[in-house]
């Protein structure tokens, strides 16, 4: 079954709330897709209807199987075009999720495939985000915030808790990316702000704000 653009981003935008809260309400949905609820509440009919989600008004939605296999197809197909345009067209991370946005919509998935294989099966994207594989498999990553991190423990980031421009631009001039090797010197009680060491760089500070969005494993 062919299903459109606005009902795949429907889907995935279900799964990606469904990560925080099960049960994902109207008004939670029409704010992550800058909509109107009457819209949702439309659309959600639609999608019971193509029997992809469980929806009673009033009481929330969420994914069936169906409905989970296909936002984990459109997320693998994301994922796999951003290593594409970072790794082979060197696009900076920070340029490509929008391009991704469109590319994920290519339905051939013999064209997934070919990518996939072409890039190496890379099981992670530019942003340290799992790639699920071709069933709909992921990789857990047993990671922390670095606002979680304790003094004078060294770390790796894996990943960032969102892929705005904004956060990746300032990210990028800290010359903090995935695969990047810090640890915490000191925290500041004032405004919980945190003092980081690079490896060959000078200490730096970020706000508490950023060091939430930052996430790492123990190294």
């Amino acid at each position: 079954m062919n299903f459109s653009i606005a009902e795949e981003n429907y889907i995935k935008a279900i799964w990606h709330l469904q990560q925080t809260d099960s049960n994902v309400t109207t008004n939670e949905l029409a704010a992550e897709l800058q909509t109107k609820p009457a819209s949702v509440t439309d659309m959600l009919k639609r999608l019971k209807e193509k029997k992809l989600l469980n929806y009673e008004p009033y009481y929330g939605v969420k994914l069936n199987a169906e409905g989970k296999k296909l936002a984990l197809n459109i997320i693998r197909k994301h994922r796999l075009w951003e290593f594409f345009l970072v790794e082979k067209l060197k696009f900076n991370w920070d340029e490509v999720h929008a391009i991704a946005e469109e590319l994920e919509h290519v339905s051939s998935p013999e064209l997934v495939k070919r990518l996939d294989d072409f890039l190496g099966n890379p099981r992670f994207d530019p942003h340290g985000d799992p790639i699920p594989d071709g069933s709909g498999k992921m990789e857990n990553i047993n990671q922390v915030s670095l606002h979680q991190l304790k003094e004078n423990t060294s770390a790796i980031v894996t990943g960032v808790g969102d892929q705005s421009s904004s956060l990746l631009d300032v990210l990028s001039k800290k010359n903090i990316s995935i695969g990047t090797k810090l640890e915490i010197k000191q925290r500041y009680p004032f405004d919980n702000s945190v003092e980081i060491k690079i490896r060959n760089q000078p200490l730096i500070t970020i706000s508490e704000q950023l060091a939430k969005k930052i996430f790492v494993k123990f190294n």
